[in-house]
């Protein structure tokens, strides 16, 4: 059995330890929650949301090529907008140095020697 201590707290003190409880628990609870929701595009919405509004038949083909994340359902194409925000933080291009970097770290994993 564990011993039970009791103390004798002030008005003050009680009201600042409520005060500082809700506040963690708020502030647990507004963590855990996205800022955002998830919301979906149509083609329209993804070519307005574009940082490059790019036109109906570039989208097309982006689809086509298969780079861009899509959804398709009842002959409609639909876009997941935290896939799009990750497609599009994923779209810098690589310098020189890194491609030869990795071309170098690959020619290594298969024992061939670089040009």
């Amino acid at each position: 059995m564990q011993a039970v201590t009791i103390t004798q707290i002030t008005a003050p003190e009680l009201e600042t330890l409520i005060e500082n409880s809700i506040k963690k628990v708020l502030s647990t609870q507004q963590a855990e929650q996205p800022n955002e929701t998830d919301r979906w595009f149509d083609l329209n919405e993804l070519c307005q949301y574009h940082p490059d509004k790019p036109s109906k038949p570039t989208v097309y083909g982006w689809v086509n090529a298969r780079t861009i994340p899509v959804h398709k359902g009842c002959k409609k194409l639909r876009f997941l907008k935290s896939e799009i925000d990750n497609w599009l933080s994923q779209g810098r291009k690589k310098t020189l140095a890194e491609t030869a970097s990795e071309a170098e770290e690959y020619c290594k994993k298969k024992g061939v020697k670089a040009i």
